[in-house]
């Protein structure tokens, strides 16, 4: 009897081991559904309100549309990145924008959580606290960092999902509006759906300062809605990424050496009254010497 012990033992971990894969394969076909060419609904309404301020106005609702090109830059063993484009307008009148990036690392020990202010604090995790998880590093237009988060993937009653809370940075139609918060707590959940997928969004309005309670303002809803469509429709932002893939991959390389040496960052709003992603968005900031040293003049010291 003893001696079956051990090879009841591997048998197990062998079943448990393939169940884990299988469902590693079934977590990374569903992220890669986020990609394509997508008709994007974007909604946001500001729900409660907290503030003792009496003249305390909310943000206006906020609704726009856009095509999308979601392409899969990088599909390895343990990480697949997906660069989003905005495509605004029709012929001579149509305005390329690159957006936000989204990588995904399967079981991740390494996190950088916002915590206001510019300011990304490095958070190590222990293999076991992610065991089976994917994080979700969201990145700015610049790749710059935003949020990060690890959750599981979750695949029930035909549904696949992931969600996740986690501290981020204001977003821009916030920050352009308003100062009285500087922390948005984000409740994110992306689902895939019939018609492409949805990334719904339920989110505190954060006051941080240092050594006090945090201080919540105000809640919204968010609720982006990402219908696929032919890729032709994308045309105009799959051609432009593929003129600029490499300067970007410059702007990643260099970003991966920031956060490799994993501690905690700071960055300036500003140098020389710009921000970051103007002076990379730069036609003539192309150049590998050129990329690095204009993102560490944004990284205090």
């Amino acid at each position: 009897m003893n001696t079956l012990k051990p090879l009841i033992i591997i048998v197990l971990l062998t079943s448990l081991g393939s169940t884990a894969q299988k469902k590693k394969v079934k977590d990374a076909e569903a992220i890669k559904k986020m990609c394509g060419c997508f008709e994007v609904t974007f909604n946001f309404s500001e729900t409660f309100q907290y503030s003792k301020d009496s003249l305390y106005t909310p943000s206006k609702n906020k609704q726009a549309t856009a095509l999308e090109w979601a392409g899969l830059i990088a599909n390895e063993k343990n990480k697949l990145s997906i660069q989003h484009i905005l495509q605004v307008g029709e012929g001579k009148n149509q305005h390329i924008v690159k957006h936000w990036r989204q990588d995904w690392l399967y079981e991740n020990t390494h996190l950088y959580r916002y915590n206001g202010n510019n300011t990304w604090v490095f958070e190590p995790k222990t293999e076991k606290n992610v065991k089976g998880q994917w994080t979700q590093k969201v990145f700015q237009v610049d790749d710059s960092p935003r949020y990060e988060g690890s959750a599981t993937w979750v695949h029930v009653d035909g549904k696949s999902y992931w969600e996740n809370t986690v501290d981020a940075p204001l977003p821009r139609r916030e920050y352009t509006q308003r100062n009285d918060y500087n922390v948005t707590l984000r409740g994110n959940r992306q689902q895939i759906t019939d018609y492409g997928w949805v990334h719904d969004q339920d989110n505190s309005k954060i006051i941080r300062e240092k050594g006090k309670k945090d201080i919540v303002l105000a809640k919204e809803k968010g609720y982006n809605t990402y219908v696929k469509v032919a890729n032709k429709k994308c045309k105009g932002a799959i051609d432009w990424w593929k003129h600029n893939a490499n300067k970007w991959a410059l702007v990643r390389g260099k970003w991966e050496k920031v956060y490799e040496k994993n501690t905690d960052l700071i960055l300036e709003k500003k140098v020389k009254n710009k921000p970051l992603y103007k002076h990379l968005f730069a036609d003539d900031c192309k150049q590998k010497t050129q990329i690095s040293s204009v993102i560490d003049s944004f990284i205090k010291k």
